[in-house]
């Protein structure tokens, strides 16, 4: 996401969803634009995978057929994904079964449209994967550091107020 204002432009990076594309990016814009393709593998998400992930039903768990089904897939698949990717590890109840959460579900849509859509191989679908998750990781990390420095910078304006407010008071003492 871009935003600017006419004194002071502010170029932000929003990870999401959604594709986000510019009409015309301006010379500024565009380093960072190349900067950020080269740290993101291609689109991984399309409008076609943002409607499969919302015709997850709401449920608390799914077992292995019925992600199957809604994936159009067949179990052994499923199976070995768990062993080929981190990222989609169920649960095992006691009787041993398989529990995926939502968020399992969304992540093999996820593998199926890099698999199959995109025709990545298995090592290349997890290599973008990682890329995403280590985006991911520097983005929260680059989060983390603006916080601490906005909370330095108001740590700083209220000492700066306090000394202000003293120098009033000695100021009102001689005059």
């Amino acid at each position: 996401m871009i935003s600017s204002d006419d004194a002071n432009p502010i170029i932000q990076v929003e990870l999401s969803l959604e594709d986000r594309f510019f009409d015309q990016p301006s010379e500024q814009m565009e380093g960072a634009l190349k900067a950020e393709a080269e740290a993101m593998p291609s689109v991984l998400v399309d409008h076609q995978l943002i409607n499969e992930i919302q015709s997850i039903p709401d449920r608390f768990g799914f077992k292995i057929g019925d992600v199957a089904d809604l994936l159009g897939i067949k179990q052994y698949i499923l199976r070995y994904w768990e062993q080929e990717f981190e990222i989609l590890k169920p649960k095992k109840a006691s009787n041993n079964q398989r529990l995926y959460t939502k968020k399992d579900v969304e992540n093999a849509f996820l593998i199926k449209k890099l698999l199959y859509r995109d025709r990545f191989s298995i090592e290349g679908a997890r290599q973008a994967l990682r890329d995403v998750k280590f985006a991911l990781k520097k983005e929260k990390d680059y989060s983390l550091a603006i916080q601490k420095i906005d909370e330095k910078n108001s740590d700083t304006l209220h000492q700066v107020k306090s000394l202000l407010r003293d120098v009033q008071k000695i100021k009102q003492l001689f005059v």
